[in-house]
């Protein structure tokens, strides 16, 4: 099966609109304080990010301009296969002994802990390449959404990068870091369904 460099950008770009829906859903059951289908949803994020893997690989090789932006892209979605596949393996497990055992309650955090600082670097690399493909698409000409992506991408960046150095009880809360990267994802995903036109 081929896939022009056109199909491979628009599928990318389809896949992170997908991702933001994903996203979003779980934010909103969670805090209307619903029940939340972690397995479906994570297990759809885990889905989707693993196709992710593929063609943001593939318009990396394909594309002659963008390479940090698209690689970008690709590792993000490898760390985010890995983050979801902590939550769905080991949050269950882990907090189940530390409720039988107090002794554990400081490993179950680890976990927790090491699946955050994953989520954050994935996040941080979604909002690098908003910022890459917010400053193409400003050079091409549509300035407002390419100016407000590279913003959003800078904030993303930032705060994940914040979180990262300090930790989860830094002086940032921790949803202004994954709220940012979810907007930089939306407003990547909306630059990229034109930038093989640029390419």
């Amino acid at each position: 099966m081929k896939f022009t460099n056109q199909q491979t950008v628009q599928t990318t770009s389809y896949l992170l609109l997908a991702l933001v829906a994903t996203q979003a859903l779980y934010t909103v059951l969670y805090i209307a304080e619903m029940s939340v289908p972690r397995q479906l949803l994570w297990g759809l994020e885990g889905l989707l990010f693993t196709v992710l893997v593929v063609f943001a690989g593939a318009a990396l090789v394909q594309s002659k301009y963008y390479q940090v932006g698209w690689s970008a892209i690709a590792f993000s979605a490898v760390l985010n296969v890995v983050q979801v596949s902590i939550g769905l393996t080991l949050f269950g497990p882990f907090r189940e002994a530390a409720g039988q055992l107090e002794a554990l309650e400081p490993a179950a955090g680890a976990v927790v802990a090491l699946s955050f600082m994953i989520y954050y670097a994935a996040k941080l690399l979604l909002g690098f390449a908003a910022l890459i493909f917010g400053i193409a698409k400003m050079k091409g000409g549509s300035k407002a959404l390419g100016g407000l992506t590279a913003l959003v991408g800078i904030v993303a960046v930032l705060a994940n990068a914040v979180l990262i150095m300090f930790g989860r009880d830094a002086f940032l809360p921790s949803p202004v870091a994954g709220g940012s990267g979810v907007l930089a994802t939306l407003l990547l995903a909306l630059c990229l369904t034109s930038v093989d036109q640029e390419d």
